[in-house]
């Protein structure tokens, strides 16, 4: 018999998802300035700093964070492959948006089209990753919200893109990763308001089974090990730098 799943939100999650928003938000604002080169060639250190900061930080970290926060009346557990596979569409769309709009920054149509790839990006991650959940029943959607969903996960990517290559001053790009982080948290709330989780099974705390499946407890423990990887990278990319720069200041 089907029933509905009463649903609530963690605020201590939530709160963590906006600050793991904002924190890949304004890292990504940092290194996208650096993407393009004093010859125009593409600072691969850089890049993957920005792509990793934006989209597996501040999109993707903060998605599953987000989804910890979810309290539902039955247990659920998660796909890896699906986790995994909604990690390297948003790096992918992510790489391709920066790199696109740092080639002419004051390109209109680039800098829409980037945003527009990103945007679809993004959604697909969501509903990806929503995608790989598994309990005892099925979801109904509001095509609404979805679409809506998208629209705003369109928008906030097309001014991320104009934000990360015109946003200088530090305290600019402190604000500008606010604004970020709210419309990305803006995209996965709509999103998640969009789904209605009915239960088809009498024993709703089964444990989901499945190739790859984790627990929904276990979710902030693997979120956690791939932002503390995700961090590692970037720590690297940093260090990186400052030895660069310090090499070009020293004399021969």
């Amino acid at each position: 018999m089907n029933s509905a799943v009463t649903s609530s939100y963690d605020e201590t999650y939530v709160a963590l998802s906006f600050l793991i928003a904002f924190i890949g938000s304004f890292v990504a604002l940092s290194a996208a300035r650096r993407i393009i080169g004093p010859r125009g060639a593409i600072n691969r250190f850089d890049l993957l700093a920005a792509t990793l900061a934006l989209g597996g930080i501040g999109v993707w970290t903060m998605h599953f964070v987000g989804m910890a926060a979810l309290r539902l009346d039955l247990r659920v557990g998660y796909s890896m492959t699906e986790t995994i596979l909604s990690l390297l569409v948003v790096a992918v769309s992510t790489g391709f948006g920066l790199t696109y709009v740092a080639r002419d920054p004051s390109s209109l149509k680039r800098l829409f089209t980037a945003g527009a790839s990103l945007g679809l990006g993004v959604g697909v991650m969501h509903y990806l990753g929503m995608y790989g959940m598994r309990f005892g029943g099925y979801i109904s959607w509001s095509f609404l919200l979805v679409a809506v969903s998208i629209v705003i996960a369109v928008v906030a990517a097309t001014a991320a893109l104009w934000l990360a290559f015109n946003t200088k001053p530090v305290a600019l790009r402190l604000l500008a990763a606010v604004v970020m982080a709210i419309a990305v948290c803006a995209m996965h709330y709509t999103g998640m308001a969009a789904a209605d989780f009915v239960c088809t099974t009498a024993d709703r705390f089964a444990a989901p089974r499945g190739f790859g499946v984790i627990i929904g407890t276990d979710l902030p423990m693997m979120v956690l090990v791939m932002a503390v990887g995700i961090s590692l990278v970037l720590s690297i990319d940093l260090l990186t730098q400052k030895v660069l720069a310090s090499n070009r200041r020293s004399p021969l």
